[in-house]
């Protein structure tokens, strides 16, 4: 595959699975301490990431879950925060200034903060109350983010009584990360074909619902509009129909991804209008990859996670294609603001 490592891919997603006891163990004593609500505090694509989890315990639990921007609880607050809050904050770099505030706003008032880091010695990690470290890298975040968030959401409902299968379920995620590498050999031809394709499009409409949405607003975003500059309109299957169908004409771009949630049939509806107005219609679907030993009810949990194995390959070639590496910033990092 082009520009990529097979060990060092194994190494990072198995490390992600591999915190599958430790993320127990902690959950279960929080519970046990008396937590009475659970907040996802993330900036950008790391906060990006935390939705799925963050739905998936809002539709399947009654315990309550917030999910939140790091400046905007520091500057608005929330009543729902306090010593009965157990916080989850991901940070890739561990360093992110918003993120970093946000963890001691939260520790004044109480909360228990677990972070979720892909560097040990960074303040997110050296100040949390509870530090999960995952080496990885933005080519390998996506996934290692969407696994450990939901394995908290997991520990969270077995230990309820809310989730039924959990060891299986645990078991099936420890085999995820070689699939993923198969499915990535896989879809490697792909890649390229729909690179040479699309790496001239001056604008992408980038959409999904349920879980592959999420991955949707982070490629659209954190991907094509941070890493390669090209203007993007990620927008929600469900919200497609209010508003971004008017853009949608002939040479538009339309990038759908489908899921195998209960919110697969909201991205049909738009692969069905989408042809009849522009040709340039790309649709990746996770139920296209082959994932054996993985039953259909994990499969649901995992699509962005499938999802975003594939779309990693299609940013390799778009890179190379445009002569614009992925590491090319103008102000991220770079200036002030």
């Amino acid at each position: 595959m082009l520009n990529f490592d097979d060990d060092r891919y194994l190494r990072i997603q198995s490390g992600a699975v591999g915190l599958a006891g430790r993320i127990h163990e902690e959950v279960d004593r929080a519970l046990r301490e008396g937590v009475q609500n659970l907040f996802f505090v993330g900036s950008g694509g790391a906060g990006i990431l935390m939705e799925p989890a963050a739905r998936l315990l809002q539709e399947r639990s009654t315990f309550p879950v917030h999910q939140v921007m790091p400046a905007e609880l520091v500057v608005r607050g929330s009543v729902h925060l306090g010593p009965h809050s157990l916080v989850v904050m991901p940070s890739l770099s561990g360093t992110t200034p918003e993120s970093v505030e946000a963890l001691r706003w939260c520790r004044e008032r109480g909360a228990k903060v677990i972070t979720l880091t892909g560097f040990a010695g960074v303040p997110l990690a050296d100040e949390a109350d509870v530090s999960l470290v995952n080496e990885a890298a933005d080519d390998t975040s996506c996934e290692s983010f969407y696994l450990q968030s939901l394995l908290v959401a997991l520990s969270l409902m077995h230990l309820r009584g809310e989730y039924h299968g959990y060891a299986e379920t645990v078991a099936q995620l420890g085999s995820l990360p070689a699939l993923l590498l198969e499915a990535k050999r896989t879809f490697e031809p792909r890649a390229a074909e729909y690179a040479a394709r699309i790496q001239d499009e001056p604008f992408h409409i980038v959409t999904g619902a349920g879980a592959t949405w999420p991955q949707a607003f982070y490629y659209g975003m954190c991907i094509l509009e941070e890493m390669q500059w090209i203007r993007t309109r990620p927008v929600h299957a469900s919200d497609f129909f209010h508003g971004t169908l008017e853009l949608v004409e002939e040479g538009v771009s339309v990038i759908l991804l489908k899921g195998e949630d209960a919110s697969r049939p909201l991205v049909e509806r738009v692969e069905k209008f989408v042809p009849g107005y522009t040709e340039k219609m790309w649709v990746l679907d996770s139920a296209d990859v082959d994932l054996p030993g993985v039953t259909q009810e994990v499969r649901s949990l995992v699509s962005q996670v499938v999802l975003a194995a594939l779309l990693e390959r299609l940013s390799a070639h778009l890179e190379v294609l445009r002569d614009h590496p992925l590491t090319t910033r103008r102000y991220y990092k770079r200036v002030a603001y």
